[in-house]
């Protein structure tokens, strides 16, 4: 072997070392890592919070497919206007259907140097994109931050009738609210809908032990937006007096 005056027995030898700890790496334990102190970094910035909070703005979830002419479409676009008519802020998904409708109700409902209007977005292949009703717009690449950001923006929740999506919204709010990581808020479920499902709940959960027959008074269900804004009016009041955490 011809001399390499670059290298000796030693070197090659920790070459070879090396090479085999890069083979030996699996890259399903990196990327978990990775993620987990991804994680740990959000949870260190999730102490940072501001001393005050200077909007009360509300998320209304709902579905995608109830379209203009729906009765549940005028509801959500009335009970927006009368909300930005407040100087309250609207939080949605951004999308169409009832996110659409809270939107243009709330733009429609603003009054001179009062509410904005927000969206909420993530990318999904099979629906349509935003409405044209959002006046800031925040684009999430997960669901996981999406509903997070929700949760950081909102001073009240506002359920309307809605498929799997929103029960997904709605299951987190209540389980944040039911352990105490997120400060009292309103959770409103509007609709005959949900009724049954807290019977179903009731029945099942709290019957067997499986939660507490407090966890079910966490959420409040009203049969209409109408109902639900004495509720919200109220919780407003709190927060301008400083009353609201």
């Amino acid at each position: 072997m011809p001399y390499d005056p670059t290298t000796t027995p030693a070197v090659e030898e920790l070459r070879r070392s090396q090479e085999q700890k890069r083979s030996a790496v699996d890259p399903v334990q990196v990327l978990d890592k990775a993620i987990y102190n991804l994680w740990e970094t959000i949870n260190d910035l999730e102490q940072i919070q501001p001393e005050h909070v200077d909007h009360f703005r509300v998320s209304i979830f709902g579905s995608s497919r109830i379209r203009p002419g729906d009765p549940i479409y005028d509801q959500v676009k009335k009970l927006s206007y009368e909300l930005a008519q407040l100087g309250i802020d609207i939080v949605t998904g951004g999308g169409p259907g009832l996110m659409e409708a809270a939107n243009s109700g709330a733009t429609e409902g603003r009054v001179e140097g009062g509410s904005r209007s927000f969206g909420l977005a993530i990318n999904l292949p099979f629906e349509e994109g935003l409405n044209a009703f959002v006046d800031q717009l925040f684009r999430h690449k997960t669901f996981f931050s999406r509903l997070h950001h929700f949760v950081r923006l909102s001073s009240a929740f506002i359920v309307m009738p809605g498929g799997i999506g929103t029960s997904l919204e709605l299951f987190l709010i209540w389980q944040l609210l039911q352990v105490k990581h997120m400060k009292k808020r309103p959770l409103i479920l509007v609709g005959t809908m949900w009724a049954p499902l807290i019977e179903w709940m009731r029945a099942t959960m709290v019957e067997r032990g499986l939660a507490g027959s407090p966890d079910m008074e966490i959420v409040t269900v009203v049969g209409s937006s109408d109902e639900a804004m004495p509720i919200i009016r109220e919780a407003h009041r709190r927060f301008k007096a400083g009353e609201m955490d």
